[in-house]
């Protein structure tokens, strides 16, 4: 399975944060096969001095979705994230993993098809990746990279 990854981060060592996280992610869920530039955003949702770092990772991963949503937010844990954002409140945070899409492979072929996910804990595609320009920018990105890699157009 393919799964897009948003990362951000507005606390400490912003890019560092990020390398950071995409180590982890490569080293607990798979091989980061693609990333895209790092992005600056002001705060969405609320306000705060401090801008934005963000990415689009793209990695292979052989875990369950659930499984992965349950390694990220080991991860932001780790990282000394100490709340989620609940019911549309946000706030600064020094890491911030989104599983956004995920795609699996079609038996005997090469070719993906999106998956649609619905839990009481994650929905996949990500239902706001869409209105957000600090996501799809970098998607968009790492989309391209993925097509040039697999000498798609």
């Amino acid at each position: 399975m393919l799964i897009y990854f948003g990362i951000g981060s507005n606390i400490g060592e912003r890019d560092a944060n990020l390398r950071n996280a995409i180590e982890l992610l490569q080293e607990r869920v798979g091989e980061c096969i693609a990333c895209s530039s790092i992005y600056r955003s002001a705060p969405q949702g609320f306000v705060s001095e401090n801008e934005f770092a963000n990415m689009v990772v793209l990695c292979e991963t052989s875990h369950s979705l659930e499984d992965i949503l349950t390694i990220t937010q080991q991860i932001e844990r780790e990282m000394g994230r100490e709340k989620k954002s609940i019911n549309g409140i946000y706030h600064d945070r020094i890491i911030d993993i989104d599983l956004l899409k995920a795609y699996d492979y079609l038996p005997f072929t090469s070719h993906l098809s999106s998956l649609t996910y619905e839990s009481s804990t994650l929905i996949l595609p990500h239902p706001r990746m869409h209105e957000r320009d600090f996501v799809m920018i970098p998607f968009r990105e790492v989309e391209q990279l993925y097509c040039t890699l697999k000498g798609r157009k």
